[in-house]
């Protein structure tokens, strides 16, 4: 009885998930049914100690812009919300091999830092923000 007791302050410090559906190649509803704002979601994907995203990919206008996954400019005219959505989530879903990082998943993973065991890379809400960023990348040319 005194562990239950000493570990549920521990669990309220844990996130609670917000329940999603993969269809397809997609994650069509927002996490927690709220949408995500542009401008914090900006602020997340170009931030290299958050979202960590220019590390990898270019088009995003912010330095580093890395060469290892695909640009992302123009990426919101390629994919849907739901399909930027389920990318950020779970990548792996799509392709088992992928080096992007699972940013709203915890189970499963083995060569997590000890900082991140046990909790997501993104909370729901910034997962939404990201993907509402991403959404608004329409022309390559104008994202840059």
């Amino acid at each position: 009885m005194r562990r239950i007791a000493l570990a549920a302050p521990l669990l309220l410090l844990l996130p609670a998930f917000a329940p999603y559906a993969v269809e397809g190649d997609a994650i069509p509803a927002p996490l927690e049914g709220r949408a995500g704002d542009p401008a914090r979601g900006r602020a997340i994907a170009t931030d290299a100690r958050k979202g960590l995203c220019t590390l990898c990919h270019a088009g995003l206008g912010a330095r580093p812009e890395g060469d290892l996954g695909p640009s992302l400019a123009g990426v919101g005219a390629r994919l849907s919300p739901g399909q930027l959505r389920l990318r950020l989530v779970d990548g792996r879903a799509l392709n088992p091999a992928t080096v992007m990082p699972s940013y709203y998943r915890i189970d499963g993973l083995t060569r997590v830092g000890p900082a991140w065991r046990d909790r997501p890379i993104l909370e729901a809400a910034e997962i939404e923000d990201v993907v509402a960023y991403l959404a608004t990348l329409r022309r390559e040319e104008e994202d840059r």
